[in-house]
């Protein structure tokens, strides 16, 4: 017994040594609590300049993680395995996330930069008041196409019907996500994306099953390239996504398809575990300050809420209808409300068949 105590107490104490040594070691390089902020952000959706930039001004250093879904995100953030100061989830996500209390209030005090959003964007149904999160950006899902490879066809896209034409055989990339897929099955038979109805659910997975023909893969980050590179005619993407792809490539165009489709808004949130609340806060007002806004919008290539980097940008980014789209348009776009787990796990199980039945 003896023994097995002395065992005990010497491993307690290399135990606290090598603590010791951790937090000696991370003081002396700056790393403590107090100047670390640990951001979760999608993919390449800021200006790396922005960040050093951040960190010289503050003298907080940022340790920047990424994620490709918002399921993945709140996944990571439920399970607590790292603690982040700084998320940027979607808007269903946040009232998700609000639910589970999983969010700190933002201190609106703290951010007077806020004054710089879009009241259009301000006290929006997934979060009255913006009592836990901050605009980021916003955008639609659309259609992204080669111009030259579709007139080779004779074709022209506005409809999202017209993604289930024969002459689009295996050149058709989709995201590979849940709510966007279904809710195109879904706007395609005049839908609404945030159906409840089974019955129309299993009809749009059905519908989607016929377009098998026509999809070439469901990918992810790596759509980009893939239509960079002229591997397929079209993309379902992100409106930010089509901005960058337009960008390098002057025979892509971008369209909302006719019969509607999402709406959607990305904001910054405080999780409950964050380590460094008020480096949150000098973040988020970091980012809504108008140059560094316009900087990142004309990096990123998504829809800036800020109004006041909107007067910093060329007409030609602010003008473009889509991408800014008019009162017209954006009456037929939806925002993505929070189904709620059974509905949306009925969501995640038809995507899933549907890709099972690709294979």
């Amino acid at each position: 017994m003896k023994q097995l105590v002395r065992a005990f107490v010497a491993v307690l104490a290399i135990s606290f040594l090598l603590l010791y040594i951790v937090n000696r070691l991370n003081s002396a390089q700056g790393l403590t609590e107090g100047n670390v902020l640990t951001v979760f952000n999608w993919g390449d959706y800021i200006d790396a300049e922005l960040i050093d930039q951040f960190e010289e001004e503050t003298g907080i250093k940022v340790i920047y993680e990424t994620f490709d879904s918002n399921e993945a995100m709140l996944t990571k953030i439920q399970q607590g395995g790292t603690t982040y100061d700084i998320a940027v989830p979607s808007e269903y996500t946040i009232e998700k996330m609000k639910e589970e209390d999983l969010l700190l209030p933002v201190d609106h005090s703290k951010i007077p930069n806020l004054k710089n959003i879009d009241e259009r964007f301000m006290d929006l149904s997934f979060d009255p008041g913006n009592e836990y999160s901050i605009p980021y950006f916003w955008g639609t899902v659309g259609i992204v196409y080669n111009t030259d490879m579709l007139e080779e066809k004779g074709m022209t896209l506005t409809s999202w019907n017209d993604l289930w034409d024969p002459r689009l055989k295996n050149e058709i990339l989709l995201i590979d996500g849940a709510r966007e897929i279904m809710g195109m099955g879904l706007n395609s038979l005049h839908y609404s994306l945030n159906d409840k109805n089974d019955a129309h659910l299993i009809e749009a997975k059905e519908k989607l099953d016929s377009l098998t023909p026509n999809i070439k893969a469901i990918v992810g980050d790596e759509i980009r390239l893939l239509m960079e590179n002229d591997e397929a005619s079209i993309g379902l993407v992100w409106s930010g996504v089509a901005a960058e792809l337009m960008w390098e490539k002057d025979n892509l165009e971008y369209v909302v398809p006719e019969e509607g489709s999402n709406l959607w808004f990305d904001n910054m949130v405080i999780p409950k575990t964050a380590k460094n609340i008020d480096g949150a806060h000098q973040f988020m007002n970091f980012i809504l300050d108008a140059e560094n806004a316009a900087q990142n919008t004309e990096y990123v290539g998504y829809s800036t809420p800020n109004k006041a980097a909107v007067a910093l940008l060329d007409e030609e980014i602010v003008g473009d209808e889509r991408f800014y789209p008019d009162e017209e348009m954006t009456a037929r776009l939806e925002v993505y409300e929070n189904l709620g787990p059974r509905l949306l796990s009925r969501y995640n199980d038809l995507f899933l068949e549907f890709k099972m039945h690709r294979k």
